[in-house]
């Protein structure tokens, strides 16, 4: 304790030396560098001005256009920072009196979180921490980068990876209860939409995957989301454009990806980093729509890295983590007093987050070394006497000693000694009908996406041209067999390989379904069922049309009944290779490792199917077993040439002739039983349903692994979240 006051003691004195008229040092810079025979002084922050005992209260009010800042006795002020009051940012157009939410209190204590290494769990990444957030607030929690923010965020929530335990109790409305669907909503840092889409789309199929209901009912709840995003401008137009149309701006994307989560109308909102990949005005404009929306009675808790003044002054608490420690706990402006109180005032012209920041992120010190070392080769010497180490422990001393800490543990107390009104679910939308929803979606994002099939479409008409003229006019002759089975193969093992083209498009539905399946909208067998129905019109379409053009150009049986045998076969195959694909893509959920297993698996399978070598004469352990019974390449072109050649004779000679089956013996193994190539095609329908039993499999236990179920509940050692 000496130590870390000693330590003190020095920053003060050369903070005060550095703020001196003829000394002082620019506000905008946390470090500089002198030109030789400069005045040598310390590196240090600024003295800031004393804090009156006043307090900005910030509020949105309803129908209005600006943000009022009413000063009242109760503690600290931003009057007279950068020298003059808050600015008033507009709020958006067209702003009316929304509907109120009712909001709920969530209150932590001593949470504690450990992440699990090689062998125990070893590294606390939160430490007791407490804390609370008040209906009709917004609560941020700010810190440097792997601070522990968002894992405090995702333990609040019940989001913890189950790989990490969680120590110590939460509470909603004074409760230890788990939090029902619909009651809450969670933003994750990096989210996936579908670019396809308008917002007003986006917004109302989400709606029908979230909530119970009629169809109709869920277009109020779309507009009010839309209104309280501020989103009305952006309604109709696509998220992600069309072709050479440009988006929506990383602004309005974020904000699409919040309303997302109100047309549940949740009562405490979780955000992880509203503002990221977010300039300095659009998370202006953002911050003022989560203050109108906390202006409804929304409880907002969400992660912040920094921010300018401006949004500053817009957070009612704020939790200060380092290394996982809680260093203030309270309100917003408060802060600035503790800070002060503990020997780092901030400067007049520095923003009070940036301020935070500077005194915390230890890795400012190895940009102050960088630069000691650079004066020290230039002959000049820079004294540093502050430590972030040292200045870490005397804010956390501070704060645990101070008044502040006091009346958290207060509040907390007031907030748990008596249970409010309980949350209630509000039904979800029954299986049925996001099946249903899921495949319409993927039908519309399927013809407006030319990447998906369309551009599958226009390659596997060119391939079976380039095939069909290459081998065209073989004519029905014994002496074209061997030349006809050539081309099938060809036929089916290329086009099956140009399958891949789509694995980018299966990688990003899978991305949509792991957000969606986090918050609970949708599931494993829902997906598969929605993703199957919907790409059965396409794959049908690609078949018939590349169908047509090979068995026309080959000059192929010409029989309906032969024709359609094709198409169906060839439907089949695309179907099952879909369902290998999926396999793939969940498996790895890398588009560059997806692409190169399915090259591999793809290569192999035509090694086996039989047509480089009779099947019956491959290498039995490796090859015939399993290998040429689980390529459907070997099933599809057995069915094919079955239905050409089957019932077929060659004439040999003037009086002889042989079956079909005979002349295709040599060249192809093939069964003479005539309803073989119907049971070829069962094969292939039964390997189409098999592909997709790993796939539920990986996304059902993969969804589970990565989030575990929203939990507010009182954890002991020997429970996990």
């Amino acid at each position: 304790m000496e130590e870390i006051q000693s330590q003190s003691d020095n920053y003060r004195s050369s903070s005060s030396s550095a703020s001196s008229p003829t000394s002082r040092v620019p506000s905008s810079n946390f470090f500089y560098l002198r030109k030789p025979g400069s005045l040598r002084q310390p590196i240090s922050f600024e003295d800031s001005p004393q804090w009156e005992d006043t307090d900005v209260d910030v509020r949105v009010e309803e129908g209005g256009d600006s943000i009022n800042a009413a000063t009242t006795p109760v503690s600290l002020s931003l009057s007279k920072l950068n020298s003059g009051s808050l600015p008033s940012p507009p709020l958006p157009e067209g702003s009316a009196v929304a509907r109120k939410i009712a909001g709920a209190s969530v209150v932590w204590k001593d949470l504690t979180v450990t992440i699990k290494g090689k062998r125990k769990y070893s590294n606390k990444v939160v430490k007791s921490s407490n804390g609370y957030a008040l209906r009709g607030t917004m609560t941020v929690i700010m810190g440097p980068a792997k601070s522990g923010k968002s894992t405090l965020l995702r333990a609040i929530a019940g989001r913890l990876h189950p790989s990490a335990k969680m120590y110590g109790e939460v509470f909603v409305n004074g409760a230890k209860k788990d939090m029902p669907y619909g009651s809450y909503g969670f933003v994750d840092r990096e989210t996936t939409l579908i670019g396809s889409l308008t917002v007003r789309e986006y917004l109302y199929y989400s709606a029908l995957l979230q909530l119970p209901g009629f169809f109709c009912q869920k277009k109020s709840v779309v507009e009010e989301a839309i209104h309280a995003m501020s989103l009305g401008d952006y309604a109709n137009k696509l998220i992600g454009g069309h072709c050479y149309m440009k988006g929506l701006p990383s602004g309005e994307r974020r904000r699409v990806s919040i309303a997302r989560e109100l047309v549940m109308r949740p009562r405490i909102l979780f955000i992880d980093e509203p503002l990221y990949h977010l300039d300095s005005v659009s998370a202006l404009l953002m911050m003022v729509t989560l203050k109108k929306l906390a202006s409804t009675g929304c409880t907002l808790i969400f992660t912040i890295c920094q921010s300018s003044t401006e949004v500053f002054g817009l957070f009612d608490h704020i939790c200060l983590l380092s290394n996982g420690n809680t260093l203030f706990f309270g309100e917003t402006l408060a802060c600035l007093q503790h800070f002060s109180n503990a020997g780092f005032p901030c400067p007049i012209m520095q923003s009070p987050s940036d301020h935070f920041l500077r005194a915390i992120n230890t890795d400012f010190d190895r940009i102050i070394a960088m630069c000691k070392n650079w004066q020290d080769d230039n002959g000049d010497f820079s004294s540093v006497n502050m430590d972030t180490a040292i200045a870490i422990r005397t804010l956390e001393t501070t704060y645990k000693s101070s008044a502040d800490a006091t009346a958290v543990e207060n509040m907390i107390l007031r907030l748990t000694e008596k249970e409010g009104p309980l949350l209630k679910s509000k039904g979800k939308a029954s299986s049925a009908t996001r099946i249903a929803v899921l495949t319409w979606r993927s039908l519309l994002i399927m013809s407006r996406e030319w990447k998906y099939y369309w551009l599958r479409l226009i390659l596997y008409m060119l391939l079976t041209l380039c095939i069909g003229t290459v081998f065209s006019g073989l004519g029905h002759s014994l002496s074209s067999v061997v030349t006809r089975v050539a081309a099938i193969f060809v036929f089916v093992s290329f086009t099956s390989l140009l399958s891949i083209a789509g694995v980018p498009a299966l990688m990003k539905e899978i991305k949509i379904y792991a957000i969606e399946e986090s918050n609970q909208h949708s599931g494993a067998l829902v997906f598969l069922f929605g993703q199957l129905l919907s790409s059965i019109p396409f794959l049908f379409l690609i078949s018939i049309s590349s169908s047509l053009v090979f068995y026309f150009l080959i000059g192929l049986r010409d029989e309906f009944s032969l024709l359609m045998y094709f198409v169906l076969n060839f439907f089949m195959c695309l179907l099952v290779n879909e369902g290998l694909m999926l396999a793939v893509a969940s498996l790895w959920q890398n588009i560059f490792w997806s692409v190169l297993t399915l090259v591999i698996i793809h290569v192999v399978m035509m090694l086996a199917a039989g047509y480089f070598r009779i099947r019956n004469e491959l290498p039995g352990p490796v090859w015939t077993y399993p290998l040429s019974y689980i390529a459907f390449h070997t099933y599809s072109i057995q069915g094919l040439l079955e239905n050409e050649y089957l019932r077929i004779n060659f004439a040999v000679g003037q009086v002889r002739t042989i079956s079909g089956f005979q002349a295709l013996h040599s060249a192809y193994d093939i069964s003479s039983s005539s309803n073989s190539k119907w049971e070829n095609l069962l094969v292939l329908f039964l390997m189409a349903v098999g592909y997709r039993i790993p796939v539920f499999v990986l996304l059902h236990f993969r969804a589970r692994k990565n989030v575990s179920l929203p939990r507010f509940c009182q954890c002991n050692c020997n429970s996990t979240t």
